[in-house]
């Protein structure tokens, strides 16, 4: 890691806008004698050395926690009130903006040097990070992918993600694919970082609850396209705000679309093209796997990577976990069972369409749910969507501490009466996988959305094991 930083100059590279002062504690401390080796916001996590950021948020504020943090071994405090502490303090406007600063600061601005690939987006995200990763592994790089399925945000906070950053310099890597939340842009946890690359994937309705308006989501969103973000941009112009991002582009930006694709051939298993006459095989079924495989295709021409290279890595690419995940039975006389991630209403209707592309003719039902705690309007969308298929089965997500009833009640109010009348509605989950795989017949496609990947359920503040795929192989009789 770098070497400890005085906390003077800590606190001379955050911007003049932020800075209030640096208060010694009355002692006759010079603030350059202040050794500070690290950042953190969550005072459980402190260790010696560290700076400790009190953050004010809705439900907590750190300033409460600062005596914590210091007994842990925290040399400094960036506060945004002066606390009753004989401990030098920084303060500031913005505890959370500063943080960012201080973080990129204290671990030697990482960012610069690595090959920094910034992905955003509602849905696909993952997958592209998935993708890239790989070819650019195949291309000679030492990558480390950040997001979704890494760790328990998608994008960590800014003094995770620097200290992560400064790991991965200290350990030889040299580039790093990460997805970029729209919380992580509203939040500043990639405050300070400008990105070789950032791309775009599209915008459908999710984090209302957040943004409270799909305007802010995009407007969010955008940052990561800025000219202080990005050096340049790759953008789906299949999307009505890819194209609003190309319009108004403020670096050098390109399109992707699925149009550059021909001789498709999509399967639940695979999928197969030809990109700038490379013949291109995924492992990964679905149609919209191969848009995303598109967008990580032409993010590697652009990081300059070999068209014929990146063909060929795909090819050998592992499945992204829960992302059009097939789970197959041990005879053939089972249905198709698919484990998706699929919890927008976009992301809902682009899985029930792949799913029909993927095996024509073949009946579909679709497991589904919403999460509690979180935007309540998507709910009814969610249950038109749901229709799409054949057959609908309604059930509990991650309830959290909602009534899961409640939860299922707003779905189906986005049916009518008559649609309704041909849902099942089952709260507990592993019965809903169970009665919708027992319910198809061989053949048939049965998918189970909103979780993929997920391997727990939180129901009331508790936290349980609970993975799709398991009970979706136990139900087929199958070990693995």
């Amino acid at each position: 890691m770098a070497a400890a930083l005085g906390l003077d100059e800590v606190a001379g590279r955050l911007p003049a806008d932020l800075l209030i002062a640096v208060d010694t504690g009355g002692a006759a401390l010079d603030a350059s004698t202040v050794a500070v080796s690290d950042v953190h916001h969550d005072s459980r996590r402190v260790v010696p050395g560290s700076l400790f950021a009190c953050l004010v948020g809705a439900h907590h504020d750190g300033h409460d926690h600062a005596a914590e943090a210091l007994e842990r071994g925290a040399v400094a405090l960036l506060v945004e009130r002066r606390l009753a502490v004989d401990v030098p303090q920084i303060v500031v406007t913005d505890a959370r903006t500063a943080m960012a600063h201080a973080a990129r600061t204290v671990h030697g601005d990482p960012a610069t040097r690595l090959l920094m690939v910034g992905i955003t987006g509602t849905n696909g995200k993952t997958t592209v990070a998935h993708l890239l990763g790989h070819v650019l592994a195949s291309a000679g790089h030492d990558v480390e992918v950040i997001g979704t399925l890494s760790g328990p945000r998608t994008t960590p906070e800014s003094t995770d993600l620097h200290r992560g950053l400064a790991r991965s310099v200290e350990e030889g890597r040299t580039a790093v694919v990460m997805e970029v939340s729209s919380h992580a842009l509203t939040l500043d946890r990639v405050l300070g970082i400008r990105f070789d690359l950032s791309v775009f994937t599209n915008l459908g309705r999710d984090h209302l609850d957040l943004h409270g308006s799909t305007e802010e989501y995009f407007r969010a969103k955008a940052q990561l396209f800025a000219a202080d973000a990005c050096q340049r941009a790759l953008v789906n112009s299949d999307d009505l705000h890819g194209r609003l991002l190309l319009d108004g582009a403020a670096v050098p930006t390109l399109a992707f679309s699925a149009d550059e694709a021909s001789e498709v051939a999509v399967g639940v298993t695979e999928t197969a093209f030809v990109w700038r006459s490379q013949s291109v095989r995924l492992p990964m079924g679905g149609a919209v796997n191969m848009q995303n495989a598109i967008a990580a295709l032409d993010a590697a021409d652009l990081l300059g990577v070999d068209p014929a290279v990146s063909a060929s890595a795909l090819a050998d690419c592992p499945p992204a976990p829960g992302r059009f995940e097939p789970v197959v039975g041990a005879d053939g006389e089972s249905p198709v069972v698919v484990v998706d991630y699929a919890h927008t209403p976009d992301a809902l209707t682009r899985l029930i369409e792949g799913a029909r592309e993927a095996a024509p003719g073949a009946r579909c039902t679709v497991v589904i749910g919403c999460g509690g705690g979180r935007d309540r309007e998507k709910r009814p969308e969610m249950g038109r969507a749901a229709l799409l298929a054949d057959a609908v089965v309604l059930t509990s997500d991650n309830p959290r501490g909602e009534a899961p009833e409640d939860i299922l009640s707003d779905m189906l109010s986005g049916m009518t009466e008559g649609e309704r009348a041909g849902v099942v509605v089952e709260v507990d989950r592993a019965e809903a996988i169970g009665r919708a795989i027992r319910a198809a017949g061989p053949g048939e496609m049965v998918l189970i959305a909103g979780k993929g990947h997920e391997t727990t359920q939180e129901r009331n503040g508790e936290i349980h094991h609970f993975d799709d795929r398991e009970v979706a192989r136990a139900v087929l009789g199958v070990d693995r």
